[in-house]
Order: C-alpha cells, then sequence, then structure tokens
C-alpha cells in the first residue's frame, strides 16, 4: 500500500489514533496537536499529495509503515 489517494478526512482519523487532536482550522487547512507539543497542519483538499502526506508524517514524528498500519 502507499501515501497516494488518501483523503484529509482518513488522514485526520489517523492522526488521532496517535494523540492529535484538532486544534484549530484556518481556510482550508487543519490544524492539529498533540499533548506533548507537536503539531501538524493537514489541507482540506482530496486526494491529499503523497509529498504533502509525507511532510506531514515528518512533522507528527509517525513513520510510513505507522501510518499504513492504522488504514
Amino acid at each position: 500500500m502507499s501515501l497516494r489517494n488518501h483523503s484529509w478526512r482518513e488522514i485526520i482519523k489517523i492522526l488521532d489514533s496517535f494523540g492529535f487532536h484538532v486544534h484549530g482550522q484556518k481556510g482550508s487547512h487543519i490544524h492539529l496537536m498533540h499533548q506533548d507539543g507537536r503539531y501538524v497542519t493537514v489541507p482540506r483538499h482530496d486526494p491529499v499529495k503523497e509529498p504533502t502526506l509525507k511532510s506531514i508524517l515528518d512533522q507528527a514524528g509517525i513513520s510510513k509503515s505507522e501510518f499504513l498500519k492504522e488504514l
């Protein structure tokens, strides 16, 4: 499985399972925050492009395999 063709809703749901919660929204970007202070922004576009998702996962400290395991 790859990081292609994932919706923003799906990404937020998976990030929620890792402890991130919606902190706010500005325009078409949703801001999520973790209890330890990590901060991630997810664009509200479908599908989220693969390079963007890779960047989100890097910021969140989540590996590709951990993300795909949650699908």
